[in-house]
C-alpha cells in the first residue's frame, strides 16, 4: 500500500493511499492535484475520507464525484457536501481492502474526526486533519481548550510507531515555537534543524510519528515541568494540564 502526500494550495496536503490500482484520498480541499495523481498512475478513486468541514478540506469533493466509485465518509455532526456517509466514534469502515476506525477528536471544530488503520503496512496510519500537527495542534475555532487537550491526549496514547498524517506543512514554524517553550529540548532542536534542511531541499516533513510527537510537541507535554513553567510565565491560570494547554494555545496564536 502506497502513502502519498499531494500538495495543495500553499501549505495543505491531500493524503492518498493506493495499491497501484485503487485509491482513497483524505480531505481533498482541492481537486486538481488529486485528478492529476489519479490520471498519472491510472488509479480508480474508490473513497474519500473527510475529517472536518473547513473549505480547504472539502472544497474538491464535488469536483471529484464524477471519478468516485465509492462513498464519501465524514463527521456526522458537521455539514459536509452531500451525499456522504456520516461517521461517529466507534464506527469502522472499509475501503480498498483496509479497515479504518473512526475517532472523535473535537476542539478545532465541534465534530472533528480522525481515521486510524492498522492494515496499510507494519506501522498504523492516523489521518488526523487539523487536530494534531507535527509539533503543534489546530486552533480552537469551535471547541474548548479542555476538548482539544483531551483529543490530543487520546491521540498521544496511540502506539508510538503510528504514522501521523496531518494536513498542513506547519512543522518548521511549530518547532520554532516548541523550542521557545522548551529551549533545552534537544530532540525538538535537532528535529527543527532536520526539517529546515528538508524544506530547503523542497521535501516535506511528514508523516511524523506519535513517539516523535511525544518528545517534541509542547501541546502533548503539558505536564512537563519546563512546559508548565513557560506556560505560567505566559499567564496560565494554574498548573493543571488544561490551563497550561490553554495558555500555550493563546501564546502560539500570537507567536512570530
Amino acid at each position: 500500500m502506497n502513502l502519498v502526500a499531494l500538495p495543495a494550495f500553499t501549505d495543505n496536503y491531500v493524503w492518498m493511499l493506493h495499491d497501484g490500482r485503487r485509491a482513497i484520498v483524505v480531505d481533498p480541499g482541492d481537486a486538481p492535484p488529486v485528478e492529476a495523481a489519479l490520471e498519472a498512475q491510472g488509479l480508480e478513486l474508490q473513497g474519500i475520507l473527510v475529517t472536518h468541514h473547513h473549505a480547504d478540506h472539502v472544497g474538491g469533493i464535488d469536483h471529484l464525484r464524477h471519478r468516485l466509485q465509492g462513498p464519501v465518509h465524514g463527521p456526522a455532526r458537521e455539514r459536509i457536501p452531500a451525499p456522504f456517509e456520516p461517521r461517529r466514534e466507534g464506527d469502522t469502515l472499509e475501503a480498498i481492502g483496509l479497515r479504518f476506525e473512526v475517532l472523535e477528536v473535537p476542539g478545532h471544530t465541534a465534530g472533528h474526526i480522525a481515521y486510524l488503520t492498522h492494515d496499510a503496512g507494519a506501522d498504523p496510519i492516523l489521518f488526523c486533519g487539523d487536530t494534531l500537527f507535527s509539533a503543534g495542534c489546530g486552533r480552537l475555532f469551535e471547541g474548548t481548550a479542555a476538548q482539544l487537550h483531551d483529543s490530543l491526549q487520546r491521540l498521544a496514547s496511540l502506539p508510538g510507531r503510528t504514522r501521523v498524517c496531518c494536513t498542513h506543512e506547519y512543522t518548521v514554524s511549530n518547532l520554532r515555537f516548541a523550542c521557545a517553550v522548551e529551549p533545552d529540548n534537544a530532540q525538538a532542536l535537532q528535529h527543527l534543524r532536520h526539517c529546515e534542511r528538508l524544506r530547503d531541499e523542497g521535501a516535506i516533513t511528514l508523516p511524523s510519528s506519535i513517539v516523535l510527537e511525544r518528545q517534541i510537541n509542547p501541546f502533548l507535554r503539558c505536564a512537563e515541568p519546563a512546559v508548565v513553567t513557560a506556560a505560567r510565565r505566559e499567564g496560565a491560570a494554574d498548573e493543571s494540564p488544561v490551563a497550561v494547554f490553554a495558555a500555550l494555545r493563546e501564546w502560539k496564536n500570537r507567536f512570530r
